[in-house]
């Protein structure tokens, strides 16, 4: 029977912590990469569109390999530490991996896209779609664009190809 590392879509951080540690330790280990790791508990603030809970820094010589590729292998090492903690997707996004301030640099450059687009589709009035991305990108381009007036957001597509569109707001009629 497996452990569950999560109660009312929170994480167990001590008990995913240490199991996180197993499987990085393994995976470190079976690859030989030249990579440390710390383990950071995250207080999430509400309604922020970061809602990590445990934060996993990796650094060391090797640090550049999970970097290549626009990330992948960081991300990849992330899908696989939370199918290996069996989370509920909905608890995907608690857990987060980073290298080099990767994620925090993702995270701003995510921002300033959103204000570009939402800048762009309200000179034009054409709708701006991006380019697909994982959930955890989309939700931050819809937290950001949410605080913009004159555009609204939509995800469309299926899976990995899901995307966000940013279109011009509909205006609002009052009441006569």
């Amino acid at each position: 029977m497996s452990r569950r590392f999560s109660t009312d879509d929170r994480l167990d951080r001590e008990g995913a912590a240490a199991e996180v540690g197993r499987f990085l330790d393994r995976v470190i280990a079976g690859a030989c990469l030249d990579l440390a790791y710390t383990i950071e508990n995250v207080d999430p603030a509400p309604g922020a569109a970061d809602r990590v809970e445990l934060r996993v820094l990796l650094s060391g010589p090797d640090q550049e390999l999970l970097l290549g590729r626009n990330g992948e292998l960081l991300e990849a090492l992330e899908y696989i530490a939370v199918r290996w903690l069996r989370l509920d997707p909905r608890l995907y996004d608690h857990l987060q991996l980073d290298a080099a301030g990767f994620r925090a640099d993702r995270v701003e450059e995510l921002r300033l896209s959103a204000r570009v687009a939402a800048q762009r589709v309200r000179e034009t009035g054409q709708d701006f779609r991006f380019n697909p991305m994982p959930a955890r990108e989309r939700r931050i381009l819809h937290l950001v664009l949410s605080e913009i007036a004159e555009v609204h957001s939509e995800s469309e597509g299926q899976g990995d190809r899901r995307q966000v569109v940013v279109r011009p707001a509909k205006p609002h009629h009052s009441a006569r």
